[in-house]
């Protein structure tokens, strides 16, 4: 993909999705409307998602986050996405919504399914079981200060959320890893606290000491019927012992096949981000960055309060494309392997989401509902001049209780045919609309940073505020608390940007032609 965009692109990339014309005005949508799911709808995420908590820590800074930081699998899993009722006869039903319009920078085709996941099963009525939870702090020198007392208040008062029945158990590691308390009974304070608040940083850091210790504690006291999890906290990259990534993820991956989940935490601005996202990836546990002490605490007590007991393991989604189309890439999902007629997504393991419809109030908090994988599909050359089957998609998992293999497969038919250009985009969904708009986001955020990092600033500039324009027509029609606070963070990195751009009191050049290859023909 050409890194230099200009105006042109900005707004076709906005427009292409759920505006117009140039002019701006909304585009009729055809089919679909709103989806209700009804009672005890719930979203389904997988295991890994991180809740953009850098990049927006970032933004909020006045700095400009590097490409790396914007993760579509993290950003996709923070908006909720309503699908159609969970009527599957399953814990898990698969979704598969179809979107068909034109980009209005070439006039190509641009047909998108949209594959989500829900559940009949209301989170609230599931009763955590005991946890067993071992806390695996980094204690290096990188620590000192407020890292050490955000992380010490959050553990505080995460104790006001375990029960009598849960164990809790601290380890520490910097250059060496160290058992502080074991086992203690959630309710003993008078153990827990003082070991939390005497917490001190010094030393290296040795990630792999860290996390062999606390599984190998965990894996000590595992018992039936009790959660299993560890929560791995750095603010930083491995100086001493192991330090190869792999060695790490494949150490996650060996508990995770025995039942223990790990959460991993990113703290400060120099913690690894690739190798914590990838160990959380495999480890069948989330990963979070704590921006501040309000994040911390969030965290710790929602971690202890939720029953991190996966729906599915072991999940894979295979998309076949229809006779008449060719798949071009997937959006929202890590492990994709594809050919040009056959896609997989995997999944080391799915979760309930915390939030039930797009609706529920965010108070201010991290997001969480879901999310989507978006499969961009293209007209195979000599494709039949007819309507027909857009594709087949299939999900397979293993349940986690009683080991079966499980499978269920959904067709997705087309009312026009594969090259045919509907005059107004096509929906069957009202949710489908958001996914586009989702897509959209994620592209300017990925385009406008890598635009900065270039000091392209003029043309991220008005890319980001094509993309304001094109989300503020939206939200005029549609009342969406993602999209709304999408919004607010994309009007947030074009000032940023507007300021890198006058600080260094220098013009961009002028932006170049339009590229002829539109990110999503």
């Amino acid at each position: 993909m050409n890194r230099h965009t200009s105006t042109a692109l900005a707004l076709a990339l906005v427009a292409a999705a759920f505006t117009g014309c140039s002019d701006g005005d909304s585009a009729p949508v055809s089919g679909g409307g709103s989806v209700d799911p009804g009672p005890g709808a719930s979203g389904v995420t997988p295991a890994g998602a991180q809740d953009f908590g850098l990049f927006r820590r970032i933004l909020e800074q006045g700095a400009l986050p590097h490409p790396d930081t914007i993760d579509p699998l993290g950003f996709f899993a923070e908006h909720k996405l309503d699908y159609p009722a969970p009527d599957c006869g399953d814990d898990i039903c698969l979704h598969a919504l179809l979107g068909v319009g034109a980009n209005l920078m070439t006039g190509n085709n641009c047909t998108l399914l949209q594959i989500g996941l829900n559940s009949p099963i209301d989170p609230a009525e599931i009763e955590r079981p005991p946890l067993d939870l071992v806390i695996a702090v980094d204690t290096s020198g990188s620590m000192r200060g407020e890292p050490i007392a955000h992380l010490t208040a959050g553990l505080v008062a995460m104790l006001d959320h375990l029960r009598p029945e849960d164990r809790v158990s601290l380890v520490t590691y910097d250059t060496h890893a160290r058992v502080v308390v074991e086992a203690i009974a959630g309710d003993d304070r008078a153990t827990l606290e003082p070991a939390f608040r005497a917490l001190r940083a010094d030393g290296s850091t040795n990630l792999y000491d860290g996390l062999f210790t606390a599984l190998h504690v965990a894996e000590t006291h595992r018992e039936a019927g009790r959660e299993a999890r560890v929560l791995y906290l750095s603010d930083g990259e491995a100086t001493r012992g192991l330090t190869a990534p792999a060695r790490l993820e494949a150490l996650a991956a060996a508990y995770a096949r025995r039942g223990i989940g790990i959460t991993t935490i990113g703290l400060g601005a120099d913690f690894d981000l690739d190798t914590m996202r990838a160990i959380s990836d495999t480890g069948a546990g989330n990963f979070y960055f704590l921006e501040d002490t309000t994040a911390v605490i969030e965290v710790f007590t929602e971690e202890v309060q939720t029953a991190l007991v996966p729906l599915a393991l072991d999940a894979e989604v295979e998309i076949a494309a229809g006779d008449g189309y060719l798949i071009r890439g997937a959006y929202g999902v890590r492990d994709w392997r594809a050919g040009l007629y056959r896609g997989t997504a995997r999944q080391a393991s799915l979760f309930l989401a915390s939030r039930q419809r797009a609706a529920d109030p965010v108070d201010g908090g991290r997001r969480g509902g879901g999310g989507a994988i978006l499969i961009e599909l293209m007209p195979r050359s000599g494709a039949a001049d007819r309507p027909g089957t857009v594709g087949l998609v299939t999900l397979r998992y293993t349940d986690p209780v009683t080991l079966e293999a499980r499978a269920q497969t959904v067709t997705i038919d087309s009312p026009y045919a594969p090259a045919e250009t509907p005059e107004q985009i096509f929906a069957d969904h009202q949710t489908a609309q958001k996914g586009f708009v989702m897509l959209n986001v994620l592209v300017g955020f990925q385009l406008a940073a890598e635009l900065a990092l270039e000091a392209d600033y003029e043309t991220a500039i008005s890319l980001l505020a094509g993309l304001e324009d094109g989300l503020t027509g939206w939200l005029a029609d549609n009342d969406d608390p993602d999209i709304r606070d999408d919004l607010r963070y994309v009007a947030m990195m074009r000032r940023n940007i507007e300021a890198a751009r006058d600080a260094l009191d220098v013009q961009s050049p002028a932006p170049p032609s339009p590229p002829q290859h539109w990110v999503y023909d």
